[in-house]
């Protein structure tokens, strides 16, 4: 079975085209839930993945293609039968939610988090 850090490995292949930094450190994925599918054909152990995850803007056109690319790049997990992606708005996110890596990658020094 793939554990929530082996989802959020392979999440972190997605990208904000906007911010030019993954999902992941992005901090826009709030949670990761795991579980055996017994519906799913073929029968060897697959599962299915449920994400829960917000945007940085509600009005960005690029809010389509970030949806998109996590659900496709779970789906081509073979281990993974169902894939649900949950869009939540509160809590909203803010800058502060950028891992400390994205913040290096970002060039933003710890504390100064005044994205726009």
């Amino acid at each position: 079975m793939l554990t929530e850090p082996e989802i959020l490995t392979a999440l972190r292949d997605c990208f904000d085209p906007e911010m030019k930094l993954n999902l992941v450190d992005l901090g826009v994925i709030y949670g990761v839930e795991t579980g055996p599918d017994p519906d799913s054909t073929p029968k060897w152990p697959r599962q299915w993945v449920r994400v829960t995850l917000t945007l940085t803007k509600a009005e960005s056109p690029a809010n389509g293609l970030i949806l998109e690319q996590v659900q496709n790049r779970l789906a081509g997990i073979p281990d993974i039968s169902k894939v649900e992606l949950i869009l939540v708005w509160e809590p909203q996110w803010t800058p502060h939610r950028i891992t400390e890596s994205g913040r290096r990658q970002l060039g933003i020094q710890a504390g100064l988090v005044a994205i726009s």
